[in-house]
């Protein structure tokens, strides 16, 4: 990009009074964050499935839960099954209106890990995440960290396909993606993950809280034997339409940068 990062700044709103430095204020200094990754751990939980009662006569219908022998199949894939699979995926009714699935893109050996929540309008057309408006928001941010799209960054979604109208995935939704996340995560193996909006924070954390009272707090992802240090941040929708907050943005960016660099120190 040939933008220099004060043009970067300016194209997220940020300057001049936003420059990127290492201000006592930002910073997380390695003693602390050593201590907030290992005190401060936010794992996913395990939602255990009753199992059904016998079914008295006559039968109801009774509708199993996609899940154990899919999510196990998903767990086994490769990046090439992985994407076929996600494409042709039925499994919730988010397929019914989508023109097509979009599974993510970027380094698969990328240390950091990019998540919103789903795609909107311009990505259901083009098939890749963040190209829209948003998109060009979060290249901005994430070169304003010295990062480039594709470039040690993976970026993908919550959810694999356009909700209607562009709203908010629903729960039911996100659970039916989250085996296609998890298998992502499992194969990229990241050293950071970044949270971009409220259903993100749901479907990696497992919480419904608000990003207010998330932000600045250090959590974790358990991915299998590894917990993944998690930056929760605005998704650059909501930025978009909420310019002061920009500046909260910018804040958690430059503590995910601090936290790359004490994780690659160590």
């Amino acid at each position: 990009m040939s933008l220099n990062r004060l043009e970067l700044l300016d194209e997220m709103g940020l300057s001049p009074q936003w420059k990127l430095r290492e201000s006592t204020s930002v910073r997380w200094g390695e003693a602390k964050v050593k201590a907030s990754v290992q005190a401060n751990v936010t794992a996913m939980p395990v939602v255990e499935v009753a199992p059904a009662e016998p079914a008295a006569s006559p039968p109801a219908l009774i509708v199993s839960p996609p899940d154990a022998d899919r999510a196990q199949q998903i767990a086994q894939m490769g990046w090439v099954e992985l994407n076929q699979s996600i494409a042709a995926c039925r499994a919730c009714a988010l397929c019914e209106q989508r023109k097509q699935a979009v599974p993510g893109i970027g380094d698969q050996n990328a240390d950091w890990l990019f998540i919103g929540e789903g795609p909107g309008a311009e990505e259901d057309e083009r098939g890749e995440p963040f190209v829209g408006q948003a998109g060009k928001l979060l290249d901005a941010m994430i070169s304003a960290i010295d990062l480039k799209r594709g470039e040690d960054v993976y970026i993908a979604n919550a959810v694999k396909c356009r909700p209607p109208g562009n709203r908010t995935p629903e729960a039911p939704e996100v659970a039916a993606c989250l085996p296609y996340l998890k298998r992502q995560m499992e194969l990229l193996q990241p050293r950071l993950i970044v949270l971009l909006g409220r259903a993100a924070v749901h479907a990696v954390l497992g919480v419904d809280s608000s990003l207010a009272s998330l932000r600045g707090k250090p959590s974790t992802f358990a991915n299998g034997e590894q917990s993944v240090p998690v930056i929760v941040t605005y998704h650059p929708a909501y930025l978009l339409r909420t310019l002061p907050d920009k500046s909260k943005a910018w804040e958690d960016l430059c503590r995910a940068r601090a936290l790359m660099r004490t994780l690659k120190a160590d």
